[in-house]
This record gives C-alpha cells, structure tokens and sequence, in this order.
C-alpha cells in the first residue's frame, strides 16, 4: 500500500499538510502556511524534490535525537521528519519519504 498526504487546517485557520506511509504513520509534516493553495504547491514541492538525494539535510537536534528536512531547489525547507533514535531509523525515514512522496494521493481535511 502506498502513502498519502493529509490536507488539515490548524486550529489558528493555518494549514499544513502531512505525508503518511502506507501503514498511516506520519514520516514528514510541513510547516503552516496562510492559505490553501500555498499547502497545496508544499505538497506539489515534496512530489517535485523528494526523490531527489541531495534535498535532504540530516540534523541533530539538542536532546541527541536525529531527523531530516527535505528541502526545495531554492534550500527552502518543504517538511520535517519525526525524531529519531539512530542513523539507520533515519535512512529508514529518508528511504520511506523517497518512496512515498510522489503520491498523487491527497485527503483534504480542511472542510472537516
């Protein structure tokens, strides 16, 4: 089964957009952005860039644990992966996001 995005609106009628796995896990979540249509071209952004190896920036946050953005052409950064415990989760990550992000598949949640 492969992924899909979710299309939300947050509680401050920003929206964001996640990228799921096919087993519904969340592997990358956007930042928020002031209309829809801009979400939207996020979504567009991550089909366009996620197969690409050299959009991806692996990170180290302060508490040790590991995690990656995916970023446009422009270095912008299109999603964040969740936290994770060690290298290979995190190329576990990267491998899924490669994977999944040219889905074609988008559940709006915004009228929800």
């Amino acid at each position: 089964m492969s992924g899909w995005f979710e299309l939300s609106k947050s509680s401050n009628d920003q929206f964001r957009f996640v990228l799921k796995a096919g087993n519904g896990e969340i592997i990358l979540t956007s930042e928020l952005y002031t209309t829809k249509s801009a979400a939207e071209n996020g979504i567009k952004s991550v089909q366009i860039n996620s197969p690409q190896d050299e959009r991806y920036e692996k990170k180290e946050a302060s508490n040790g644990k590991l995690f990656f953005n995916l970023k446009a052409a422009n270095h912008q950064v299109i999603g964040t992966s969740q936290m994770y415990a060690s290298p290979q989760s995190r190329e576990t990550g990267i491998a899924s996001v490669k994977s999944n992000g040219s889905s074609e598949k988008i559940k709006d949640l915004t009228s929800a």
